[in-house]
């Protein structure tokens, strides 16, 4: 692979993780989110928000690095495989979890919600799989 096709597809892969960050937005609303975590103390509800805050800074962080960097995550240096290797293993772990752990079925109402879904789930693969192809590929 040229790296300037792995570049480009790190720079589609930084766009996937903003796209993530609107289904991320749309999901309180989706899942009634609120109405939810009201019945829980106050403690458990913050803490709840700030991992939602977090995930939200990880997913931004990873999608400008990914787009502002990608000729370095494609440049095969020790330190770009290792990012990638991170981040591979974060989608992958995440794909998993939406797989096996999450049951959103009751949450899928509408065919809004049953294409978001689908359309997640096949970014979920699509960066696990980029991430590993530049970790192995990158710099050649």
């Amino acid at each position: 692979m040229k790296t300037n096709e792995l570049i480009l597809l790190l720079q589609i892969a930084g766009v996937l993780h903003l796209g993530l960050m609107c289904a991320g937005v749309m999901m309180p609303r989706a899942v009634n989110l609120r109405g939810n975590l009201a019945v829980l103390p106050p403690f458990i509800r913050r803490l709840f928000w700030v991992y939602y805050c977090f995930v939200a800074l990880c997913l931004v962080s990873f999608g400008i690095i990914t787009t502002t960097m990608a000729g370095t995550l494609a440049s095969g240096s020790d330190l770009a495989r290792a990012m990638c290797v991170f981040m591979a293993s974060f989608w992958t772990l995440r794909l998993i979890a939406a797989t096996f752990v999450f049951d959103v079925r009751p949450y899928l109402t509408n065919t809004f919600w049953r294409l978001g879904y689908h359309a997640t789930n096949i970014v979920f693969i699509y960066l696990p799989v980029v991430y590993v192809l530049a970790a192995w590929k990158g710099g050649q």
